[in-house]
């Protein structure tokens, strides 16, 4: 897995669960376009992150993520298909540490569940959590992992609470009113 920036993460291992093989990739910004393209644009997913583009505004977006000092940018695969995109980084490094009080090596994790089919069965949960391990382990200098999902998304809340994040409290964010999830290393 290649990692880029400052926000060096070693690759994730596999991680298996009851009903298959999780594993995430480095972003290829053009191979992924299309399957990303279609996520974003996909109504239940446009609303909460808002970014209901063309493909090559999509692409171009993905070379951003590609090229940041302190944001890694996957594809999660289960079972080899790619179906979720993420966005590992440094939380004390990013616009968000203006928003609460971060601290030295906050990791931070954005997530995308692509397909339709791989929604509302507790999947994001346990991706969240086999995550979130791997970044606590891959950074044992960082006390825990913070998430900001828009309050609206009540599954994605859900998600984060059984994966072991607490909500801290609420922000507003330039772009939406979010819950500050924290998910402490002894979690």
């Amino acid at each position: 897995m290649t990692t880029h920036g400052a926000h060096q993460q070693a690759p994730m291992a596999e991680t298996v669960l009851e009903d298959g093989v999780f594993t995430l990739r480095a972003v290829d910004p053009a191979g992924d376009r299309e399957a990303v393209h279609g996520w974003m644009n996909d109504p239940e997913v446009a609303r909460f992150w808002e970014m209901a583009q063309p493909a090559e505004q999509i692409e171009a977006y993905l070379h951003e993520q590609v090229a940041s000092s302190h944001s890694t940018p996957y594809i999660g695969c289960f079972d080899g298909v790619p179906m979720s995109y993420w966005e590992l980084y440094r939380a004390d490094l990013d616009p968000l540490a203006e928003h609460y009080t971060a601290r030295h090596r906050d990791e931070g994790v954005h997530l995308l569940l692509g397909p339709s089919e791989v929604r509302g069965r507790g999947l994001g949960a346990r991706l969240l959590r086999a995550v979130s391990d791997w970044q606590l382990a891959a950074h044992p200098d960082a006390e825990r992992v913070v998430a900001e999902p828009d309050i609206r998304n009540v599954r994605s809340l859900r998600a984060f609470e059984r994966a072991g994040f607490r909500k801290a409290r609420e922000l507003n964010l330039p772009d939406k009113r979010a819950a500050l999830m924290i998910r402490e290393r002894a979690a």
